[in-house]
C-alpha cells in the first residue's frame, strides 16, 4: 500500500513537471515577426547577378508580371551559392529569378521574364524566388526579413499591391502550395513545413505564410512611405553593442521611448511611459549605444527585464542616470543609414535636446 502511495506520487510529480515544462516552453514562444521588430533586424542589400544563360520568354501580359512566388530549396545541406550554380547547370528543368538567405539577396535571371519553377500557369504570371534552409534562431529571422522585403520590393517595382492569394487563388504573394492548390501544374507545398519546423524549433510556435505575408505589408507600407521621403533628411547614427545596466533617472518624465533611434530613418515609433510601468530608479538592461554624428548626447537600447527577448527601446541619455564612459566616445562600429523596414517617424527635429515629452500619444506604426 505504501508502495503504491509512494508510486501515484511520484507519478503525480513527473505529471505536474511536465505541464511546467509545457507552460514555460510556451511562455517562452515568440512570434518571428516580434523578434525581428523588436531587434531591428533590416534587410540585405538586392545584389544583381544577372547571368545571360537563362531563356528570356515574356510573361502572358507582355513583359509585366502579376506577383511574386515563394519557394524554399527544401535542401537542409546547401548554401546559397551551390543553390545558383546547381541551377546554371540544370535550368532547362527548373530555375528561379533569385536566392534569398540570412545575409544575402541574389538576383540572377532577369524579372521582366518568365522563369521556369512553378508549373506552366504560374511561370506565365509570376516573379519567383528560393529560400535556402538556415539552421538558427537569428538566420532564420533575417531570412525572413529579407524575404518578406525583396517580395515588397518586387510589387512596389512592378506597380502591385500585397493581396494574400491562399485563401482564394487570387493575389499577388504566393507560396508554391497556393499555386499547386489553385493553379495547378505543380504539386509542391513549399515553404509551408519550413516555416512550420523553423518556426517551432527557434521560436516556440509555427511559423505560417499568412504571418510572413503581414511582413511584407509591412515592407511594403514602408516602401511606399520610404519614396515620399528623402533619405537626406535622417539623421547618421554610429553603434556600439554593450552589456550593461543602469537605472531611469529622475528626469525621465521629460523624454520617450522610441523603437529606433529617433530620426534615425523613417517611421520612428515613440511610446508611453506608461506601457512599462516607470518608476525613478528603475533597473534597465542596455545592450547597445547609438551616438548621432551631430548630437552631444547618445541614445541608448534598453529593455526592463534581464531576458534578450524581452521587448526593447531607445532612450535619450538624458532618461537614464548613467554617466557616459569613455568608450562611448568611440562608438564607431556600425553605421546606419534610412532602413527601409522600420516603423514611422514620431519628430523632424535634428535636435537631441528636443525629444520632451510634449505628448503621450503614440505615431502610426507598420510594426
Amino acid at each position: 500500500m505504501k508502495k503504491n502511495i509512494i508510486k501515484t506520487i511520484c507519478t503525480l510529480s513527473f505529471a505536474a513537471l511536465g505541464l511546467i515544462a509545457t507552460g514555460a516552453q510556451s511562455a517562452h514562444a515568440q512570434s518571428v515577426n516580434s523578434y525581428i521588430a523588436n531587434n531591428n533586424i533590416g534587410h540585405a542589400k538586392i545584389t544583381s547577378a544577372i547571368w545571360g544563360g537563362f531563356p528570356k520568354n515574356n510573361y502572358r501580359h507582355s513583359g509585366k508580371p502579376e506577383g511574386v512566388v515563394v519557394h524554399e530549396t527544401a535542401n537542409p545541406s546547401s548554401t546559397i551559392y551551390n543553390e545558383i550554380a546547381y541551377m546554371k547547370r540544370n535550368y532547362n528543368s527548373a530555375f528561379v529569378h533569385s536566392f534569398v538567405d540570412s545575409s544575402r539577396i541574389i538576383n540572377i535571371a532577369n524579372t521582366n521574364y518568365l522563369a521556369w519553377g512553378a508549373g506552366p500557369v504560374a511561370n506565365a504570371r509570376f516573379v519567383q524566388f528560393e529560400q535556402v534552409r538556415v539552421h538558427s534562431k537569428s538566420a532564420f529571422a533575417k531570412e525572413m526579413a529579407n524575404s518578406a522585403y525583396y517580395t515588397a520590393y518586387l510589387l512596389h517595382q512592378y506597380g502591385l499591391k500585397p493581396n494574400d492569394a491562399a485563401y482564394d487563388g487570387k493575389g499577388t504573394v504566393w507560396s508554391h502550395d497556393a499555386v499547386s492548390r489553385y493553379l495547378g501544374g505543380t504539386d509542391h507545398t513549399d515553404p509551408k513545413a519550413y516555416f512550420a519546423s523553423a518556426g517551432k524549433t527557434y521560436f516556440g510556435a509555427s511559423y505560417t505564410f499568412a504571418q510572413f505575408y503581414q511582413l511584407v505589408k509591412t515592407n511594403y507600407n514602408n516602401l511606399t512611405d520610404d519614396a515620399h521621403t528623402a533619405a537626406t533628411n535622417y539623421d547618421k547614427v554610429s553603434y556600439k553593442s554593450v552589456n550593461d545596466t543602469s537605472s531611469l533617472g529622475k528626469d525621465y518624465k521629460s523624454y520617450r521611448l522610441y523603437n529606433h533611434v529617433k530620426n534615425s530613418r523613417a517611421n520612428v515609433k515613440s511610446y508611453s511611459w506608461s506601457s512599462v510601468k516607470p518608476k525613478v530608479g528603475k533597473k534597465v538592461y542596455i545592450d547597445n549605444i547609438g551616438r548621432k554624428d551631430s548630437g552631444k548626447y547618445s541614445w541608448y537600447r534598453i529593455r526592463f527585464s534581464k531576458s534578450s527577448n524581452a521587448k526593447k527601446y531607445w532612450v535619450y541619455e538624458k532618461a537614464l542616470d548613467v554617466t557616459p564612459s569613455e568608450d562611448d566616445n568611440d562608438i564607431t562600429d556600425e553605421v546606419t543609414v534610412p532602413n527601409q523596414s522600420s516603423a514611422k517617424v514620431a519628430s523632424s527635429s535634428n535636435d537631441d535636446n528636443a525629444d520632451t515629452n510634449v505628448s503621450s500619444t503614440s505615431a502610426t506604426s507598420n510594426n
